[in-house]
């Protein structure tokens, strides 16, 4: 049986869960997700806890009881707690600004950037270097951030552009660099 898939998920207090057929509504202070899973898996609500059960031990069953259980618990921890990237901008004269519910990021291009977020997903700035996507549902707001690297992901010589917090980049050395490795 599958390890994750097997662990009943715990509702918190405040939170709502629906089941109708396959459709699964997550209510929380935070806000409300809805979602639609394969008619293969099981889904119960027991003692304020959910359980996830599977038909057969077919290898497909076994991934998609694992998965399901996943996004079920995505699910409740982010109607509760709510789900955060934060990325930083790297390079001299490279910032964000924010104007109403956009973004709008000058990364040494000769335009500002405009970015518009997806629904459910806010967008925040730390300081003019530091951008912060929050959101209820995970994937969306590992969506959003993942839009807004692709923008200007970072330089592999210099470091410049938008990377995740304590992303770690490997510099190359360059032309320079391999000059001073060899001997004459």
């Amino acid at each position: 049986m599958s390890r994750i898939g097997r662990l009943p998920i715990t509702i918190p207090s405040g939170v709502k869960v629906d089941i109708k057929d396959t459709r699964v509504t997550v209510k929380g202070p935070k806000g409300e997700i809805s979602q639609t899973f394969l008619p293969e898996i099981g889904i119960k609500l027991e003692d304020n806890k959910l359980v996830v059960t599977r038909q057969s031990d077919e290898k497909e069953h076994r991934a998609l009881h694992g998965l399901t259980r996943a996004l079920l618990n995505n699910m409740v921890e982010g109607v509760t707690r709510g789900w955060e990237k934060s990325l930083e901008i790297v390079g001299v004269g490279f910032r964000a600004e924010k104007v109403g519910e956009k973004l709008i990021l000058r990364v040494g291009f000769s335009h500002p950037v405009e970015v518009t977020p997806l629904p459910g997903v806010t967008l925040s700035l730390d300081g003019p270097s530091r951008i912060k996507v929050s959101g209820v549902n995970k994937e969306t707001v590992g969506e959003m951030a993942a839009k807004i690297r692709a923008i200007r992901p970072p330089d592999a010589y210099k470091g410049k552009g938008i990377r995740y917090v304590g992303e770690v980049v490997r510099i190359k050395p360059g032309k320079a660099g391999k000059a001073v490795g060899k001997g004459k």
